[in-house]
């Protein structure tokens, strides 16, 4: 039976899979497919899920973080993010780990807020992003020794403006952002609302 039903669906059928890279957090797959009479290899990257995270603070920060990426030589401005093991953790468990790893944080709450595919034509990675409320950071992160990262807590307006002036350079950290602007408004709308009565 065929991984791939939707395709099979739209006449894609899969004729042989090979994997020639087998790496950490890196696997090549190799799909010899039939489609409308013509034969023609598929390569993609099969992925890990993983969680996207919005932290917002008990007291009305966004934290982002600034990390040194090695592939495209720059530091990048984003949320905290982490591959998600699906036969050892929920979703939920994987961002309060990710939480606790890159910017030292609990949360008091978490909503999926939905998921994207990453880079569809050449990926197979589900990316699924949560609003995470009542931050705090109580502890140092524990990063690994490979990761060169900075954290940045910020007021929400100000996150929102470096996403729009295009200084949040990771797509999925910009789309988080945005996918969870309207809950976050609703939140410190209905907070400021429940400050000004007597």
């Amino acid at each position: 039976m065929s991984d791939k039903p939707e395709g099979a669906k739209a006449g894609w059928q899969t004729l042989k899979t090979t994997h020639p890279l087998d790496a950490k957090h890196m696997k090549v797959r190799q799909d010899r497919v039939s489609v409308n009479g013509h034969e023609t290899d598929f390569i993609y990257q099969e992925h890990p899920a993983s969680v996207i995270i919005v932290p917002v603070t008990k007291d009305g920060r966004i934290v982002l973080i600034r990390q040194y990426r090695y592939a495209v030589d720059a530091w990048s401005l984003e949320v905290p993010a982490g591959l998600h093991d699906q036969g050892k953790q929920s979703l939920e468990e994987t961002v309060r780990m990710e939480l606790t790893q890159e910017i030292g944080a609990t949360c008091d709450g978490l909503e999926h807020v939905g998921y994207f595919y990453s880079s569809p034509g050449a990926s197979d990675e589900t990316c699924h992003v949560f609003l995470a409320t009542g931050v705090e950071l109580t502890q140092e992160p524990e990063r690994e020794p490979t990761e060169t990262v900075e954290t940045c807590p910020m007021p929400i307006a100000d996150a929102y403006r470096e996403a729009r002036a295009g200084r949040v350079t990771v797509g999925p950290s910009a789309l988080a952002l945005f996918l969870c602007e309207e809950r976050i408004r609703r939140r410190t709308t209905s907070a400021s609302s429940d400050a000004l009565q007597p």
